[in-house]
C-alpha cells in the first residue's frame, strides 16, 4: 500500500504512538494515507480505537519482525 507520509513510532510507549500520529494527521489532506510503525503491542487496539473515534479509517495492519504496521487513511 502506497502511502502519503511515514511515521516512525517504534520504541514509544502508549501513548504517544497516538499523540504523533495526531499531530502528523492533523498536517495531512482528506483522503492522504499515513503509514505508522510501532513496536508498542498496546499500538493494536488503540489504533483501532482510536482511528473509529476520529473519524480515519484504518486501513491495514501488518507485523513483521516485531514492528506493527498500520495504514490509516485521513477521514
Amino acid at each position: 500500500m502506497n502511502a502519503d507520509k511515514v511515521l516512525d513510532a517504534k520504541g514509544l510507549a502508549c501513548p504517544m504512538p497516538i499523540v504523533k500520529t495526531r499531530k502528523e494527521m492533523k498536517t495531512m489532506n482528506t483522503g492522504e494515507i499515513l503509514e505508522v510503525q510501532a513496536t508498542d503491542k498496546g499500538a493494536l487496539k488503540d489504533f483501532q480505537a482510536w482511528a473509529k473515534s476520529s473519524g480515519h479509517e484504518l486501513l491495514g495492519t501488518n507485523e513483521s519482525d516485531d514492528v506493527l504496521t498500520f495504514h490509516i487513511q485521513k477521514g
